[in-house]
């Protein structure tokens, strides 16, 4: 039985999904410029939540949302609009910019080989959908217009501080959103932008009359909406959406249509790096193609993230970067052992590992018992496709030339020959090759 940490509910459940299909919805991310390792990590994550539900025989359909559409820098509803940042920022259009970003992501998905959602929803594709949902919370008294947009009164929705438990009496303005005299309560957030007069903002949809935009808590509601119907089972994202962006999909979705948005709520952790927060300002946001640069894959990276668990928090660090590296090439050279000798009794290895998983995604105890079984090939392949890191694509057997050497190498010890022994040994080392002599006979393992 899968049991998942309910953020909602604050306790560990037994999952059992609402009907026949998984319906899962992930936060994406916001197309102004490079994911870095910070960004991915959530992504890791959530594939193994939707491969541990796949061994659990789940039909799934999940949806992962691209923000192709600018909103504002804070959760407060002002600041520089993101998308303008990057076209400012590398001389192109916000549509260019929004275009080559969202191509960049999944380029990063598929060197992850994290499992592709049923549905990739671009923010822009549902903008009519949203200037209805507004309307809807119009006619339902949930929101109200004043000079800059249109506001969720949140006073109108009396479980808002619910899921987040926060302290509104306490909430002074400008602490969570930006505060004007024309706002109800400090908490009260826009679901729909104007744009000034001046005001530059390439992406502009007329809504009442005015140009404008959506706000950026909205596309997730709507999108969740269109594409799944509510309540759904699994809503996910990273901690920082709790008190603000989560909180504000449940209302917008209770005055939109009247019903709870999530059953289960699933919430990761931050990494920090160094010990430090991500930061540009720190020179720490490191993308696969940084990592790729000092000699680490994606699959390390993985690895690593996998290494944790998602509730946990993470400090990342080269050296523990290495450690992870160092792992998987020991996992890879146990399935190069099983070329070399038969398949060995497991003890039932894998229904530990998916044991582990099966605890709230509990992945480094998992790896545990894959760090302290002998596996077969049939396991390696189950491990393979719970985890996702091309552990047997990476560990091909080697070739009828490499056999042929280390014959070789063998016949010569055997004849004292140690010099030609020597030579071919640093022969199979520049291709890749160890070869350790055990009282059975050569073992090779890949460097």
């Amino acid at each position: 039985m899968l049991k998942l940490y309910n953020t909602a509910e604050r306790k560990l459940e037994n999952f059992k999904p609402l009907g026949e299909v998984v319906k899962i919805y992930t936060c994406g991310p916001t197309v102004y410029s490079r994911a870095h390792i910070g960004n991915l990590t959530a992504y890791i994550y959530w594939d193994l939540l939707v491969r541990v539900l796949k061994f659990n025989e789940f039909k799934i359909r999940r949806v992962l949302n691209l923000t192709d559409v600018g909103h504002l820098v804070s959760d407060g509803d002002e600041g520089e609009d993101k998308l303008e940042k990057g076209a400012k920022r590398e001389g192109k259009t916000v549509w260019e910019i929004a275009e080559f970003y969202s191509k960049d992501f999944l380029k990063n998905f598929r060197a992850l080989e994290l499992a592709p959602p049923e549905v990739i929803a671009k923010a822009t594709d549902y903008i009519s959908d949203d200037m209805a949902a507004v309307s809807k919370m119009m006619e339902e008294g949930f929101v109200y217009e004043t000079s800059d947009g249109i506001y969720f009164d949140t006073s109108r929705f009396e479980d808002y501080a619910k899921f987040a438990r926060l302290d509104l009496s306490g909430l002074k303005a400008g602490a969570r959103v930006s505060f004007s005299s024309e706002k109800r309560n400090a908490a009260d957030f826009a679901v729909w932008k104007f744009i000034q007069p001046g005001e530059k903002h390439a992406m502009r949809w007329d809504y009442l009359g005015r140009p404008g935009y959506p706000g950026w808590h909205l596309e997730c509601s709507v999108i969740i909406h269109k594409e799944l119907g509510e309540p759904i089972d699994i809503h996910a994202g990273g901690v920082d959406h709790i008190p603000i962006h989560h909180t504000n999909e449940i209302a917008q979705t209770y005055a939109m249509t009247g019903s709870s948005l999530a059953r289960f709520w699933l919430h990761c952790n931050f990494i920090t790096i160094d010990g430090e927060k991500v930061s540009k300002s720190l020179g720490n946001t490191y993308t696969l193609d940084d990592l790729s640069s000092r000699g680490f894959s994606a699959m390390d990276f993985k690895m690593w993230v996998l290494a944790g668990h998602y509730q946990g928090t993470r400090n990342f660090t080269f050296e523990s970067l290495a450690a992870a590296k160092a792992r998987r090439l020991n996992w890879r050279n146990k399935i190069a052992l099983l070329y070399q000798k038969n398949n060995i009794n497991n003890n039932n290895a894998f229904d530990r590992i998916i044991a582990a998983v099966n605890d709230n995604l509990n992945s480094p105890e998992a790896f545990s018992v894959i760090d302290t079984s002998d596996l077969t090939m049939e396991d390696w392949q189950k491990v393979d496709e719970l985890f996702g890191l091309n552990l047997i694509a990476d560990t091909p057997d080697v070739s009828e030339e490499i056999y042929a050497l280390i014959n070789e190498r063998e016949k010569a010890r055997a004849e004292k020959n140690y010099a030609r022994s020597d030579e071919i040994r640093d022969e199979l080392k520049k291709q890749g090759i160890s070869v350790e002599d055990t009282p059975s006979g050569p073992v090779w393992q890949y460097l």
